[in-house]
């Protein structure tokens, strides 16, 4: 396939090693800047002259969080609506592959399409697959809801961060044939909030016939939030800023610096204000995200497409090695959330210390607050999804529990992303990761394997079978909610959350 190849907005020119060949910075939308801040993404202006697609495009500006140590993979700017593409040489622009489009995650406010951890080539190596992975807005930029704030000569846009991800969606209906992919095959797959906006997309009417199929890694599927709460999230921000709501049109020359400032400031500090929510968030405006997404799917209400979700064993491990305030972990923060879901929805049944006994058995303190925090943020989220998706579509549970020795010794074992090196294949040993410095690669490489060929079989035939000899892996059904174990070897175990299914009743969701 030549590496020039046409799109809808203009021709770009692409490399190709012999073995793969990729496009990267392609852009799909306009720089979202002066006038477009806050609003839906526009289409880029057309171009006539070949554009060079060699290298990343930047990545939207985002605070530098010393706890989390990302390389973003290519310098922040504000012109970040750009996709990448990987596809195998030997695909010719007249085959019809199936393709996989890839929303990274970050809390909704870090991160980028461009880090090294998601290279694609490893994936596209198979010649089954072509992968596209996504840069869109985060955090303020992305997640912030001004749209209470509109004037007559101003328009604020909700879940402009989503639109962006819409955007590119429809981008890779449009576009992705000329890249020898299938627009009639596209899985969508993310981690945490990326995984977030997988499962929201999910039940939004805007994204239905966008997708073939969806996995969800880690998603954190109930932090969607109501506009009464994003309201006073955007007033904390304004308040930030120094903008009164007489002086809203500031915003839209307001110096990226002090954008990025106020962003770091929410997302430290609602946290501790509200234990277990987010600054930035997916709003419900009745509109794009027309209700809580596990509410909808659990009313049947979800897109019929098949689905793989699952997390973590030890979500929250991640969560207390970097001291982030994202996730209540100790008894105080734990009974600070418990407050707050009872003053906001007196009628939520909330577990009581029995229920919690009985659900942890044997923990107390801090230990018992990270099965509490990986259970409210993450594993009953999907599991209350997978359930009720299941009546619409075919629905493969899983849970991620395999962790090198340096992990273990840690005290994060299979903590949150601890699995995305082994979904990309892209596993690393040397100083800059420690993570196999102990030994493990030769196992990891053969659990990469495995879940690279469930997830590739998953795009390709719409079901995640193994490699020879390894467990088929059955739809989750209510009789006995089978669920794939990943370790060192793979498993097929049932109903392994029957414990904490008994003390998290499905009405908690509510409160998220």
């Amino acid at each position: 396939m030549s590496t020039v190849v046409e799109t809808a907005h203009g021709p770009v020119r692409g490399v190709d090693d012999g073995r793969i060949a990729w496009w990267k910075g392609v852009r799909y939308g306009a720089p979202p800047t002066g006038d477009l801040r806050w609003r839906a993404p526009e289409p880029p202006e057309p171009w006539r002259e070949i554009a060079d697609a060699s290298a990343f495009g930047p990545v939207c500006p985002q605070p530098v969080e010393p706890r989390i140590p990302i390389d973003l993979g290519a310098p922040q700017g504000d012109d970040c609506l750009t996709l990448n593409i990987w596809a195998s040489s030997e695909i010719d622009c007249g085959d019809r592959r199936p393709v996989m489009v890839w929303i990274h995650g970050g809390a909704y406010v870090l991160g980028s399409a461009n880090q090294p951890l998601y290279d694609g080539r490893a994936f596209a190596d198979s010649g089954d697959v072509v992968v596209v992975t996504v840069n869109y807005r985060l955090g303020a930029f992305g997640f912030l809801d001004l749209s209470s704030f509109s004037t007559p000569g101003r328009r604020f846009d909700t879940n402009v961060g989503m639109r962006d991800v819409l955007h590119a969606l429809h981008w890779v209906r449009d576009n992705i044939a000329a890249f020898g992919g299938d627009p009639d095959r596209v899985t969508l797959f993310g981690e945490s909030a990326g995984a977030g906006i997988v499962t929201t997309l999910l039940t939004s009417p805007a994204a239905e016939g966008l997708f073939a199929g969806a996995i969800a890694q880690s998603s954190p599927a109930t932090s969607v939030y109501d506009a009464s709460r994003a309201r006073r999230v955007a007033e904390q921000y304004l308040a930030a800023l120094g903008i009164g709501d007489n002086d809203i049109d500031r915003l839209t020359d307001a110096p990226v610096d002090a954008l990025i400032a106020a962003s770091r400031s929410l997302f430290n500090d609602v946290p501790l204000q509200n234990p277990g929510t987010l600054a930035f968030v997916p709003i419900v405006d009745g509109d794009l995200v027309p209700d809580n997404p596990v509410k909808l799917a659990r009313e049947g209400r979800s897109h019929p497409v098949p689905l793989i979700i699952g997390t973590n064993k030890h979500e929250a491990a991640l969560f207390r090695f970097m001291k982030s305030p994202l996730m209540p972990i100790t008894p105080e923060a734990i009974s600070a959330m418990f407050a707050q879901m009872a003053a906001e929805q007196p009628d939520v049944v909330l577990p009581t210390d029995d229920l919690l006994g009985t659900a942890y058995p044997g923990l107390r303190g801090k230990a018992r607050g990270m099965g509490v925090a990986r259970d409210v943020g993450f594993r009953m989220p999907s599991v209350w999804l997978a359930e009720g998706h299941s009546a619409v579509a075919p629905v493969y549970l899983y849970r991620f529990d395999w962790a090198t020795t340096m992990l273990r010794l840690l005290r994060l074992g299979g903590a949150h992303a601890t699995e995305l090196p082994f979904v990309w294949g892209n596993l690393v040993a040397g100083p800059k990761d420690p993570t196999f410095r102990l030994g493990g690669m030769k196992t990891g490489k053969v659990v990469s394997a495995r879940i690279q060929a469930r997830w590739r079989n998953f795009a390709t035939q719409g079901k995640p079978l193994g490699l020879d000899g390894e467990p088929e892996w059955l739809p989750y059904q209510e009789a006995d909610r089978a669920c794939l174990v990943i370790d060192r070897q793979d498993s097929v175990a049932n109903d392994v959350d029957l414990h904490i299914r008994s003390a998290w009743g499905s009405d908690v969701l509510s409160f998220r």
